[in-house]
C-alpha cells in the first residue's frame, strides 16, 4: 500500500501543477476498493473515476467529500442515482448532455459533470460531429458546470505513434472553440508523453498499481502487487513422462514437479500453459503442461530439493516487470491480469492506512 501511494504521489508531481486523479473502476483494478480507495486519498487524491455506478456509490461511502466520476456516463434510469450520491457522470454523447441540462432545470440548479469528446478512438465521447454541434449551439451546456472537458487516448503506450500528437491537436482544436472549462487528457501512459498532455487532470489507474507505463523502457513505478502460493504437493517423473490435461508435456529428463493451487478460475489465464514462470526460493522456473482450473504445475528440477516442499513459497507476480512480461507471455497486458484476479485469492494488505 506504501508503494501505491508513493506512485500515485510520484505522478501527482509529474502532471503539477495540474492535478491527479486515481482509477479504481474494476474494484480498484482487481485489488480492493475498499483499500485502495483509501489510500490514495490518505496520499493527497481527491478525484477518483470508476466505471459505473455501483463502484461510485461505493466509493461515496467510504470517502464521502470524494469527487466520484462515472465514465459510462448517464445511462437509462439513474438521474436519481447521480442526484442522491452526488455522483459526476462524464458525459459521451449530446443526447447525454442534453438530458443533464434538463434534468438541472427540474432541480433548479447547475449539476456537475465531465464533457467526454472523442479525438480518435470511436468508443465513448461525442464524436466530431457532436463537438461541431456543441460548438455551434454552447446554450446546449446551460445548467451544467463543466468541471472538465476530456478525452481519452488511444496509443500513449506507443511514445511515437502519430496518433498521439493528432489526439492531442484536435483536443486543443476543439477546447480552442468550447466555453472555457478546465481540461483533462493523460492517463497513465499519457503521462509520460509529455507537460503538454497533461492539462488540468491526469487520470493515470495502471501506474498507479505498479504497471509499466513506459513499454520497453525500465517501468518508473514501483511494484504494488505480490502474487504467490504455496507448494500442495510434489512428485519425482522420468524422462518422457506426460504432465498436466492434454499430455502436452512430456519430461525430457527425469525431473521434479511441484503443483501448485491456483488457476484459471482464479485468474491465472490459460495461455500461461507451458511458457509462465514462477519464482521458487530466489530462482526462476518453468510452468510446464496446461494451466488447469484450479492447479498449475512447475518444473522445480533445478532447485534444491530443501528449498521446494510442500508449504514453499511460490512468487507469481513480484518486482518491477514481472507482471507485464507474464501479461506478454499470455498475449495479453497486464490490466487483464490484474483485473482478472479471483475472488478466491485471500488479499493481504502490507502498510497505507489501518482498517
Amino acid at each position: 500500500m506504501d508503494a501505491l501511494a508513493a506512485n500515485w504521489r510520484q505522478l501527482s508531481e509529474r502532471t503539477a501543477p495540474g492535478l491527479c486523479a486515481g482509477m479504481v473502476k474494476a474494484n480498484a483494478y482487481g485489488l480492493g476498493l475498499n483499500r485502495v480507495a483509501p489510500a490514495l486519498y490518505e496520499a493527497g487524491c481527491r478525484h477518483f473515476f470508476t466505471a459505473n455506478t455501483f463502484g461510485a456509490m461505493k466509493l461515496k461511502k467510504l470517502l464521502p467529500d470524494c469527487h466520484a466520476f462515472v465514465l459510462n456516463g448517464l445511462t437509462v434510469g439513474t438521474d436519481k442515482v447521480f442526484l442522491e450520491n452526488d455522483l459526476i457522470p462524464v458525459l459521451n454523447d449530446l443526447g447525454q448532455i442534453e438530458h443533464w441540462a434538463a434534468t438541472a432545470r427540474s432541480e433548479g440548479r447547475k449539476l456537475k459533470a465531465m464533457v467526454h469528446m472523442d479525438t480518435g478512438m470511436a468508443r465513448l465521447g461525442l464524436p466530431p460531429y457532436e463537438v461541431d454541434q456543441l460548438i455551434e449551439r454552447p446554450d446546449l451546456l446551460d445548467g451544467i458546470d463543466v468541471t472538465y472537458y476530456a478525452s481519452h487516448l488511444a496509443c500513449a503506450d506507443e511514445h511515437d505513434h502519430p496518433l498521439n500528437t493528432e489526439q492531442l491537436h484536435n483536443f486543443r482544436h476543439a477546447l480552442a472553440r468550447l466555453p472555457k472549462a478546465p481540461a483533462s487528457l493523460a492517463n497513465s501512459s499519457g503521462i509520460f508523453l509529455g507537460p503538454e498532455y497533461h492539462f488540468d487532470l491526469a487520470r493515470p489507474g495502471y501506474a498507479v498499481y505498479g504497471g509499466n507505463p513506459t513499454p520497453g523502457r525500465k517501468n518508473p513505478m514501483q511494484p504494488a502487487v505480490r502474487l504467490h502460493a504455496r507448494i500442495i504437493q510434489t512428485r519425482e517423473i522420468k524422462a518422457g513422462d506426460p504432465v498436466g490435461y492434454g499430455a502436452t508435456y512430456r519430461a525430457r529428463q527425469n525431473q521434479r514437479i511441484a503443483t501448485i493451487p491456483v488457476g484459471y478460475a482464479d485468474g491465472y489465464l490459460r495461455s500461461l500453459s507451458s511458457i509462465g514462470v514462477a519464482r521458487v526460493a530466489g530462482r526462476e522456473v518453468p510452468l510446464v503442461g496446461r494451466v488447469s482450473m484450479d492447479l498449475v504445475t512447475l518444473d522445480i528440477t533445478d532447485v534444491p530439493e530443501a528449498e521446494a516442499q510442500v508449504g514453499t513459497w511460490v512468487d507469481l507476480i513480484w518486482g518491477p516487470d514481472k507482471l507485464d512480461r507474464l501479461a506478454g507471455y499470455a498475449g495479453t497486458i497486464g490490466y487483464e491480469l490484474l483485473t482478472a484476479l479471483g475472488g478466491r485469492y485471500p488479499r493481504n494488505y502490507l502498510g497505507g492506512p489501518r482498517q
